[in-house]
């Protein structure tokens, strides 16, 4: 099997090889995404000029210093670990793929480590900031507000999304992806698709319950052609996005200079917490995150100094 010339033929069949193989849709645009800007800065790396390289090399000139300078850049930039163990693992997984699939005789990726997650503990709310920040009565319409349908019905979304972030501890994208069939309003419960398309159930309160029923009679203010079944839609009437969650959270949150700046993530690693404050065993919380091992648990979650100080208590001979 030949490999093809261009960058874009190979991207082009691993995305492709992506789908054959479920990999969830979220996780094949982020590889897809690295995998391109890596090649963009291969076109313009000092390696590429010192071996007076075309504007686009091909697949089997790329080496590892290549990726070294392309890692080089990205930490320059002042990216994440996280965000750099991602990107790693996207051009792993790509040159694995070039050589199976592809006849790449030599991986440059093979040799690359992927580096030590930062072990800081994630920024959480306390109970009464989370309280505030998702409280529907502090961030109630006004009556001019309340008599424009449209803002009603965004303020009657936001805190329906804000109520059920909290009270699922859903990742952004698993929220954004609910489809009203996929409410249980009987139980309430929620079946969300989560990382590896694996699916689960997740419980969610009475307040949570009431904002989500509130914005479903006014969804049809938003409710247009490319609405489909999407449970939480923006104003022009399509699914809502990602960015647009985040934004909203922050901007709810910045009413409150006393709170750490979180988007939704902060959320969810808040409602793990308090639920983990409140004596939910850790194999519960790792249930309801989707968590596939008990590691991500332990470090997504905080044992908070409360629960310590009670096991000491309750542990300790000399305590």
């Amino acid at each position: 099997m030949t490999l093809p010339r261009t960058i874009a033929e190979v991207v082009s069949g691993y995305a492709d090889h992506l789908r054959s193989r479920d990999v969830s849709a979220h996780t094949s645009r982020a590889y897809i995404s690295d995998v391109t800007d890596f090649f963009a800065h291969a076109a313009h790396s000092p390696a590429a000029r010192t071996r007076s390289r075309t504007a686009e090399p091909v697949v089997d000139d790329i080496d590892l210093n290549d990726l070294r300078s392309w890692l080089i850049a990205l930490d320059d930039a002042g990216a994440a670990k996280s965000t750099v163990a991602r990107k790693i693992a996207a051009v792993k997984s790509f040159f694995a793929y070039c050589v199976n699939h592809q006849g790449l005789t030599n991986n440059p990726a093979a040799r690359l480590r992927t580096p030590k997650k930062d072990s800081r503990l994630p920024t959480v709310l306390k109970p009464q900031q989370a309280a505030d920040l998702v409280s529907r009565e502090r961030t109630a319409p006004t009556e001019a507000e309340r008599s424009d349908p449209i803002e009603a019905a965004k303020w009657a979304r936001d805190s329906a999304i804000l109520e059920m972030l909290y009270a699922t501890a859903v990742r952004v994208s698993e929220l954004t992806g609910l489809n009203r069939s996929d409410v249980d309003h009987q139980r309430s419960m929620i079946t969300v698709l989560g990382k590896g398309n694996k699916e689960r159930r997740v419980p969610f309160g009475t307040p949570a319950r009431s904002a989500l029923q509130q914005w479903l009679n006014l969804r049809e203010t938003f409710v247009s052609n490319s609405s489909g079944d999407a449970l939480f839609l923006g104003v022009r009437g399509g699914r809502i996005g990602a960015r647009q969650v985040r934004e909203l959270v922050h901007r709810y949150g910045s009413d409150d200079p006393s709170a750490p700046d979180i988007g939704p993530h902060g959320l969810r690693h808040s409602a793990a917490t308090h639920m983990l404050d409140g004596g939910a065993d850790l194999r519960q919380i790792q249930e309801l995150l989707g968590h596939s091992t008990m590691s991500s648990t332990q470090i997504y979650t905080h044992v908070s100094m409360q629960r310590l100080q009670e096991t000491y208590r309750q542990a300790h001979p000399r305590a």
